[in-house]
């Protein structure tokens, strides 16, 4: 008898339920969230039929916590339901719309009964590769807590003291740039500012870790502070001076935890089996080597085909077409369209984290003559910038599935062959 397990997810305790293959309910109970739980799951499922060699599948609204981790380590097949999902399917079961935590476990195992088929189950991605996803994933969030620290700094100093901001603007780190956040440290009103000599901003210049034209930084920013400005009253510039320093401190902090997660995520990716061939694409560093590893993990059974690869980041576009069928598109002989309305857009449902690293990726590889090559391509053909970034980012998907599926390295006079026609427009872009 093949019997399926749901399990209804909650931070103190869990519901699982039992079903059978023609849907009827053979065990339920509620397991608390410990040791004693996960043992408790372990023997109903152990006194239901699972075995090592046919193991019950499970299905549950989440991919992370230690429940999820140690069904993982069973080697049995786990699934993460998506909870738009899950309440669709539940409104099959309830015309009433009523909701309780047994109905939904319920729910749950009768997805894994019905339609397992159009659900896929949790990569099995080594732990290295694991690891690797959470100090990606971890820096990715540092860095996007960082630009908030900073842009947060940023719009306050504009109120009260943006003299200090148009003398750091030419840099590319802006506020994060180490010499700001110890010249802004020491001096945090225009006041303060305005008394720094020589040899004290040549001092915090060196306490920042500048080595060299040091003598003419302290010069220009010395000019720079003197500049007159409008200023707030006295006091309330030197109590916006506090808010600075207490701003400050969140951006050090969240500088200091995305450049130790940057170095940790490097560590590890530089260990991976996969790290030489992720690296020898073009515009592929070990840092979003990590980040596109973190996503597509090392499972090569995940993605049989480059496609699905290419939808899971939304690199390729959705094509929707209504009216009569055998209508081919115009302009573009490799879709078959259905009738006269045709529609190309942008994916939207996608992995979020590895389309971001992808258009970082894409702009990189244009050192890469074959790459840059096709981003112009796409550009003569009257695609925009993003759109062409897309499109390339796209095709080195392809290069990177190829890559990783014959355990090659890039090459590319094969990736981008030097007798390559030129691609025709889509309604994509």
């Amino acid at each position: 008898m093949r019997v399926f397990c749901g399990i209804d997810w909650a931070s103190d305790h869990h519901d699982v339920a039992l079903i059978d293959h023609d849907g009827a309910l053979v065990a339920r109970t509620r397991i608390g969230d410990d040791a004693t739980g996960l043992q408790q799951l372990l023997v109903l499922l152990t006194e239901h039929g699972d075995t090592e060699n046919s193991p019950i599948p499970v299905a549950i609204e989440t991919s992370r916590g230690l429940l999820v981790a140690c069904l993982r380590a069973t080697r049995r097949p786990v699934f993460a339901i998506n909870p738009m999902a899950a309440s669709r399917y539940r409104e099959r079961h309830a015309v009433a719309r009523k909701k309780s935590d047994h109905l939904d476990a319920m729910v749950l195992a009768n997805i894994l009964r019905t339609d397992r088929a159009a659900h896929r189950s949790l990569p099995d991605d080594s732990e290295l590769a694991q690891a690797i996803a959470v100090l990606a994933r971890a820096q990715q969030d540092a860095v996007w807590n960082r630009t908030q620290a900073g842009n947060k700094l940023r719009s306050h100093l504009r109120e009260y003291f943006p003299g200090f901001l148009a003398a750091f603007q030419h840099t590319r780190e802006g506020l994060c740039l180490p010499v700001a956040r110890v010249v802004l440290a020491a001096a945090p009103t225009p006041a303060h500012a305005a008394k720094l000599t020589r040899a004290q901003l040549r001092s915090l210049l060196k306490k920042a870790g500048r080595q060299r034209g040091i003598e003419a930084e302290a010069d220009r920013l010395r000019e720079a502070f003197q500049i007159t400005q409008m200023r707030q009253l006295p006091k309330v510039e030197q109590a916006m001076g506090h808010q600075t320093l207490a701003l400050l401190r969140q951006l050090e902090a969240a500088c200091t935890s995305a450049d130790g997660l940057t170095a940790a995520a490097v560590t590890s990716f530089d260990t991976h089996p996969d790290a030489e061939i992720i690296t020898s694409l073009p515009g592929l560093g070990s840092l979003t080597g990590a980040r596109v590893l973190a996503e597509i993990g090392d499972d090569r059974s995940r993605f049989t085909d480059a496609k699905g690869l290419k939808a899971f980041a939304g690199a390729a576009p959705v094509t929707r077409a209504s009216g009569h069928p055998g209508i081919r598109a115009s302009g573009h002989p490799g879709i078959r369209a259905s009738g006269k309305s045709l529609a190309v857009m942008a994916r939207r449902v996608k992995n979020q984290r590895l389309a971001a690293v992808g258009y970082v990726w894409a702009f990189s590889a244009l050192s890469s003559p074959g790459a840059r090559a096709q981003y112009d391509r796409r550009r003569e053909a009257g695609d925009r910038h993003t759109a062409a970034q897309r499109h390339l980012f796209n095709r080195l998907l392809g290069c990177l599935h190829h890559c990783l599926t014959k355990r090659t390295v890039y090459d590319e006079g094969t990736a981008f062959p030097s007798s390559e026609t030129p691609v025709l427009k889509t309604a994509a872009a």
